[in-house]
């Protein structure tokens, strides 16, 4: 079993790599594939956003089995995505989990666009998501009135993220159990569209020394 601490090291490895074009594209020849046909270890667990850009292996230049991906759009949390976590923590024993927003992401700007315009013709399906974004970005309307759009953009890209990792930390007994007991880190992280930067920034207290 791979620590929460080892796991970040090789993300944060794997995406100043990526940042610098020098990917090691590791865990992707056919040995591996061959590894990989009965069994898996991925070292983390990825929440992302579905968005076409931010493909979670390719921005941390990992392989075959290395990570267990959970995408959709706005990287929300709903009980299907905190079901996948579960199955990955208890199954894999995998100790690490993160989720990963980017900037400028379409989901949340939608729901600013539906907090000051509401659009009554939103497919109930969309507006699905938009409601899960919405608690977290209500409070930065609410009291940064004074932000301009792209001020506002940013920190409710992060608002998003800190909810979404709160909810996981908080939304499941297994889950609590295990960061109680078993070292599992749940980590927010932004990965940036213009420079290609993660940024760890919603760290536990335990793994704040690695980051630094």
């Amino acid at each position: 079993m791979i620590s929460a601490v080892e796991a970040i090291q090789r993300l944060r490895e794997g995406n100043l790599r990526f940042h610098a074009a020098s990917h090691r594209h590791p865990s992707k020849d056919r040995t591996r594939f061959e590894q990989m046909i009965e069994n898996q270890e991925p070292f983390a667990v990825i929440l992302g956003c579905s968005d076409s850009r931010v493909p979670a292996e390719i921005v941390f230049d990992q392989g075959l089995g290395d990570l267990f991906v959970i995408r959709v759009a706005g990287n929300i949390v709903a009980p299907s995505q905190v079901g996948s976590v579960e199955f990955a923590v208890a199954e894999f024993q995998t100790r690490l989990v993160i989720v990963l927003g980017h900037s400028h992401c379409g989901a949340v700007n939608a729901t600013l666009k539906e907090l000051h315009r509401p659009s009554p013709e939103r497919s109930p399906n969309l507006k699905s998501i938009v409601d899960r974004i919405r608690p977290a970005v209500e409070p930065i309307l609410e009291f940064e009135a004074g932000l301009d759009p792209e001020q506002l953009m940013a920190a409710a890209v992060r608002a998003n993220i800190r909810a979404a990792a709160n909810q996981l930390r908080h939304g499941s007994s297994l889950i609590e159990n295990l960061i109680a007991t078993q070292g599992l880190a749940i980590v927010g992280a932004e990965y940036c569209l213009k420079t290609g930067k993660v940024d760890f920034f919603d760290v536990p207290d335990e793994l704040q020394s690695i980051l630094q």
